[in-house]
């Protein structure tokens, strides 16, 4: 299949980037998009031209590096989908792919697709961890965990800090983020004795970053390729009040 790719390209973030043409033919549709990509690199390199840089590592949905918006999408067409997972079959054969970087205050390009998410880092290093002294790991059942707390923990653990809610989201929210990050934590009893200090410095942490608020749009949801609900969010508030109505200890 032939595809015409208009890739934003920009040399850093003082820079004035701009959309360039590239054209690739003869691809074949099982191709990964991330392939895709590598292809056209090497017929860049190949003619002395600057590779397009994007982010990738585990090319398996696990990392959450290869954030990027292909046609106006957080990740591409597909549901719950990350661009690593995303493949040539779910386009049409001549179709324009334009594709662009994650676009947030909080997230300053670095160059091309690449973008500068350690804000997401600063907020886990603010509270988003358990600093008391558990011991040795305990037996399975040792814990008292109701099966459905243990889903529910894992499911907000889940989220692979990839950045599409943000990048998806209209204030460029980090709140599901950060509230999933709180949430697993809050969950179980390991997080309970740091529950109001977590929250408050972590959204503390969110807002210095930059982020805007969240307006319960829900599209954040929507691309979040593990399907991160936003009932997190109602739980991050929740133990926000709580916090500031127990006091921070």
């Amino acid at each position: 299949m032939d595809l015409h790719l208009k890739i934003w390209r920009q040399k850093d973030k003082e820079s004035e980037g701009k959309l360039v043409n590239y054209d690739l033919k003869e691809l074949n549709s099982h191709m990964s998009f991330l392939e895709m990509l590598d292809t056209l690199n090497e017929k860049l390199i190949v003619e002395g031209e600057e590779p397009v840089e994007f982010d990738h590592d585990c090319r398996e949905g696990i990392c959450g590096q290869c954030g990027m918006m292909i046609n106006g999408l957080a990740h591409g067409p597909l549901e719950h989908t990350t661009t690593c997972q995303l493949h040539l079959r779910s386009f049409k054969d001549g179709e324009t792919i334009v594709i662009e970087p994650f676009r947030a205050e909080a997230f300053p390009i670095k160059r091309d697709l690449k973008v500068d998410r350690s804000a997401f880092d600063r907020i886990i290093s603010s509270g988003g961890f358990v600093s008391i002294n558990t011991g040795q790991a305990p037996d399975a059942t040792a814990i008292a965990i109701t099966h459905q707390t243990a889903e529910e923990a894992f499911d907000s653990a889940a989220c692979i800090g990839c950045g599409a809610c943000v990048a998806t989201c209209k204030n460029a929210s980090a709140a599901l983020f950060t509230s999933a990050k709180i949430t697993h934590m809050a969950l179980l009893p390991q997080g309970k004795e740091e529950r109001s200090t977590r929250v408050i410095n972590m959204v503390t942490q969110m807002d210095k970053e930059l982020f805007g608020h969240c307006s319960n749009t829900e599209a954040c949801e929507v691309e979040c390729p593990q399907g991160i609900s936003v009932l997190n969010i109602a739980r991050m508030n929740y133990e926000y009040s709580r916090a500031l109505f127990f006091g921070k200890k």
